[in-house]
């Protein structure tokens, strides 16, 4: 009732894969919080480069200071959370270089992370990346992932959903 009263549509929107890689089900992450959807739903790229860019327009609400993750909000109050590899945090941002700041906006495909790929399987337990939406139970009526063996960053959507 009040979304009509007051205005508030659904929307429909589209997530192009942040790094070029295999887009797999989070079940695969062998991480519980991520593979159990503890922090929500979404998808994981397995990358073959270390440049992280976009999924989605909206605003960087936050850059981890070790840059292996950041979130962006979208206009229509979907939040997306890219994080880069299992275990990074432990890095202390060795091998991630940021190139946003909070508050920054971003169109889908901006560049947001670079990273050395081979550090982080020296260092941290996976360079799987998952792209979750954070706050999906309160926002998404409908999700629907795309998986691909060789998605391309900024180009190949990875997933299109519907916010409540």
């Amino acid at each position: 009732m009040f979304k009509k009263m007051f205005g508030k549509k659904s929307v429909e929107e589209q997530l192009v894969a942040p790094l070029n890689g295999k887009v797999v089900s989070l079940d695969e992450v062998d991480d519980p919080v991520f593979s159990q959807r503890m922090m929500g739903d979404g998808v994981a790229i397995e990358p073959t480069d270390g440049k992280v860019v976009s999924p989605i327009g909206g605003e960087i609400v936050q850059i981890f200071p070790t840059n292996h993750a950041v979130g962006i909000k979208t206009k229509s109050g979907v939040e997306v959370l890219v994080h880069i590899g299992l275990e990074t945090v432990s890095m202390e941002g060795e091998g991630f270089e940021g190139h946003v700041k909070q508050g920054d906006k971003v169109e889908a495909g901006d560049h947001l992370i670079t990273f050395d790929p081979e550090l982080v399987k020296e260092k941290a337990k996976s360079t799987i990346t998952p792209v979750i939406i954070t706050n999906f139970d309160d926002i998404v009526e409908n999700f629907d992932p795309s998986y691909s063996d060789s998605a391309s960053a900024g180009q190949t959507s990875i997933v299109t959903l519907k916010t409540k």
